[in-house]
């Protein structure tokens, strides 16, 4: 029998984010439940380690919460005058030029961008809170699993910001650009039944059976061959920005390398 990431050691633990590897499945934990695993700069350099150090061998990746909440969003310390201390403020990064400003979002961005690489498929496991980045860190992988619990809410607008890690392109992929404008606008809740109904969610499950659900997800998930997977998940993801008779062509490049791997002909 395999053993559960809790029982290897981890790969990485610091900054609030631990990865654990098990052969083809890695689980990256917020480790701070005491503070809702609230986000702050030094958390986004770890998770973005973490997408750095993964093995070749994983092809499923858990993104999940320590303690009743996902992630409750930002760091609050970060809105403070004085910031975080060792980080930019609010108040610095405002009074960058222009180039150091975007660089500075860029970098933070960087920490959500690595879950929809074609070589693997991220599955978010969310309970209790997911708020502000905390939702964007959700909307960063390519599935989702909640608890009945859930409370999904894009507070940014409410703040005087906007969504900038990277969860608006994905938001209004899975429900649509009116819907995606109607949550953020508002900052309302979604709910485990509305995520799932609008699409934002694939299963809601109830709170003690999510990590089961979970591992039943990966498990048939690594039941296909891993090429397979990574040529559909590379159409699928591509298929959005390509018209009809262009996704026609792309599939049929994609099957052609299937084809010819299968038959032991391929480069």
């Amino acid at each position: 029998m395999a053993s559960s990431p809790q029982d290897l050691g981890p790969v990485l633990d610091k900054d609030g984010v631990r990865l654990t590897v098990d052969d083809a499945i890695a689980t990256v934990t917020l480790t701070n439940p005491a503070k809702r695993n609230a986000q702050s700069p030094a958390l986004w350099r770890a998770l973005t380690e973490a997408g750095q150090l993964l093995p070749g061998s994983v092809r499923v990746v858990v993104l999940r919460g320590e303690g009743k909440s996902f992630s409750a969003g930002l760091d609050r310390q970060m809105l403070s005058p004085e910031g975080i201390p060792g980080e930019p403020s609010f108040v610095d990064l405002a009074r960058s030029d222009d180039a150091a400003l975007d660089a500075a979002i860029a970098g933070y961005q960087d920490a959500f961008t690595w879950w929809r690489r074609n070589d693997i498929v991220s599955i978010a496991a969310v309970r209790g809170h997911a708020i502000g980045a905390g939702f964007q860190l959700a909307l960063a992988c390519d599935l989702r699993v909640v608890a009945d619990d859930v409370q999904f809410a894009m507070r940014e607008t409410s703040l005087g910001l906007v969504p900038d890690l990277t969860g608006t392109h994905p938001l209004v992929g899975l429900v649509g650009y009116a819907r995606a404008l109607e949550i953020c606008a508002t900052g309302r809740f979604v709910t485990a039944e509305e995520s799932v109904n609008i699409g934002l969610a694939n299963l809601a499950v109830p709170g003690a059976e999510l990590d089961g659900a979970v591992r039943d997800l990966a498990a048939a998930l690594l039941a296909a061959p891993r090429d397979a997977v990574i040529e559909t998940k590379a159409l699928l993801r591509g298929a959005q920005g390509r018209t009809y008779d262009e996704q026609r062509g792309a599939e049929r490049a994609a099957q052609a390398r299937r084809l010819r791997d299968l038959a032991g002909l391929g480069e």
